[in-house]
């Protein structure tokens, strides 16, 4: 019998390729806000801890992960990533490693403040920060061009110990995300726009097509999912900002 409902989504096998899957952390109050969190330590509010376990539901499902070698999960070591990848590890019993490279960006006199204000005070740095210049430092922290870096860094070791076909799901952040996975894929950085961020708990999906001691190339499969089962999302108007 033919279902009303929405179709299932469910990723293909992978065969010997092996899969990455970026999920961005739940909601906090910061996000609620529009407040650039950057390294700040926010735990998740109320419904990003709904968002997790929504999300984990839909990721445990969708691609049937089991407590095996061939999935692993690693986080961010900041509590609102952290407590996202815990909600997934609850259902598919994979362990939870941590990688501080898996960081947001640092923000330096930014953090705290809201987009409003970050606009008033600094007009200039935001607008060439949201160009992607790769040499502004954001609040005169970090580059994007270096959380690229230590983001790949830190996910090709972790894909490394990965068997063949084997899936690293990376729980992490919205800016730091969409500026490794244009580096993972090799965009040049003056198109690293053409990448959205991730909204809360959604995730996107790589997959290598090439693999070998010294090189790896990457396709994208997926790109900012999470509306399954319920097909509504808060419009981009009202979204709240990625950097985080």
């Amino acid at each position: 019998m033919a279902s009303n409902g929405p179709e299932r989504s469910v990723l293909q096998p992978a065969g010997p390729r092996r899969r990455v899957i970026f999920l961005r952390h739940g909601r906090t109050s910061w996000n609620a806000a529009r407040r650039f969190q950057g390294q700040s330590d926010i735990a998740l509010d109320a419904v990003g801890e709904s968002q997790a376990g929504r999300a984990a539901a839909l990721l445990a499902s969708k691609l049937g992960l089991v407590a095996d070698d061939s999935a692993q999960l690693v986080s961010s070591d900041l509590s609102r990533a952290y407590a996202t990848a815990k909600a997934l590890a609850a259902l598919t019993g994979l362990d939870v490693a941590v990688d501080a490279r898996l960081r947001e960006t640092f923000g330096g006199s930014w953090e705290g403040l809201t987009f409003d204000e970050i606009i008033e005070r600094y007009p200039e740095e935001i607008h060439r920060w949201q160009l992607d210049e790769p040499g502004v430092r954001a609040g005169g922290g970090e580059t994007r061009l270096e959380v690229a870096t230590r983001m790949v860094d830190s996910i090709l070791e972790h894909v490394r110990a990965l068997p063949v076909g084997g899936t690293l799901v990376v729980t992490t952040h919205g800016g730091a995300t969409r500026v490794a996975l244009a580096k993972l894929l090799g965009l040049p950085e003056e198109l690293w726009r053409a990448l959205s961020g991730l909204s809360n708990c959604h995730w996107s999906v790589v997959e290598e097509s090439i693999m070998d001691a010294d090189s790896s190339a990457w396709r994208l499969l997926e790109h900012n999912v999470g509306t399954l089962p319920e097909p509504y999302e808060i419009p981009e108007v009202l979204a709240e900002p990625v950097e985080d």
